[in-house]
């Protein structure tokens, strides 16, 4: 290349340069609020901030304080079972829904938006509509007892030890339809030529989508396992629409400890290493998906 060439070239600062001016709103969005206001949680969480922010540092006797409250360790403990069974039903239900719609069946754009129509709903309104269906004077229960089965009882809302799962099921009745369309997108994604190789060689079905259609569905699993493990770590208005939190303490999550103790505690200090503690249970989350969607690509 001549040096006439290279002088035209322009500037490696200046290329794009509408778009680049166009990202600066948004780039200054991030910095300023979301990194600003990540480090400023970070830091009064260490303090013993109550009504208003304050900067006397306790070191960690915020963090002591909450790994010793009854109430945080029962909030882990539900976002636990919570989180393993919202994954492990959501993918399962997702990808089972997504290969019966692969079929090309009848009527399958009104069945898609059926299923699809729950994940439009916001979450209080589902938590509502599940209250009621769960509800033992007038839902799923009341109605098997008036049609004979006088001793069936369900009422999962009201006794403490069951009370997340029926939770759960709100849940993935809200989810499943958006990780059925996220592993539809992916299943129409696979060369047809693949599944007639398979029929070729009399490999049955199933073997098909495990051994070879799930592997190379490998980015579509881990885009929706992010989107379902975030969504996990940020439940709340499920929580409050159906329980509350109760019975009495039972059905705690972590977001709904943070939003007590900042706005009706006026505990800021100790709502702050909460979030702190959600901050860090993201980052578990997002950091590997970074690195397995961006690092192997470049390493390959």
């Amino acid at each position: 290349m001549t040096d006439r060439a290279i002088a035209r070239r322009p500037n490696q600062l200046f290329r794009n340069l509408n778009s680049k001016i166009a990202s600066i709103p948004m780039i200054l969005t991030a910095l300023v609020i979301f990194l600003g206001g990540t480090v400023w949680t970070i830091v009064y969480s260490f303090t013993n901030s109550k009504l208003l922010p304050r900067m006397k540092f306790v070191g960690l006797d915020q963090y002591e304080r909450l790994w010793a409250a009854p109430r945080w360790l029962i909030s882990i403990e539900n976002l636990a079972i919570f989180g393993v069974l919202s994954l492990i039903f959501s993918l399962l239900i997702g990808f089972i829904l997504a290969a019966m719609m692969d079929q090309k069946i009848r009527f399958e754009n009104t069945f898609r938006s059926i299923f699809l129509y729950p994940f439009a709903l916001s979450f209080i309104v589902t938590g509502l509509v599940w209250q009621w269906i769960l509800n033992p004077d007038f839902g799923v229960q009341s109605v098997v007892r008036s049609l004979g089965w006088t001793s069936f009882t369900f009422d999962p809302l009201y006794t403490q030890s069951i009370v997340i799962y029926g939770i759960l099921i709100a849940a993935l009745w809200q989810g499943t339809g958006l990780v059925m369309c996220l592993m539809l997108a992916g299943l129409r994604g696979i060369d047809e030529d693949i599944w007639k190789a398979s029929r070729v060689d009399g490999i049955p079905t199933w073997r098909t989508y495990i051994f070879i259609v799930i592997p190379m569905m490998r980015p579509v699993f881990i885009t929706t396992l992010v989107i379902i493990a975030s969504g996990i770590v940020r439940v709340y208005d499920l929580v409050v629409a159906q329980t509350s939190g109760g019975p009495g303490i039972s059905s705690e999550v972590p977001a709904k400890y943070v939003y007590d103790y900042m706005f009706q505690a006026q505990n800021l200090g100790q709502g702050f290493a909460a979030s702190t503690m959600m901050l860090i249970t993201v980052s578990i989350i997002i950091i590997p998906w970074a690195y397995l969607e961006f690092g192997g690509k470049k390493r390959g």
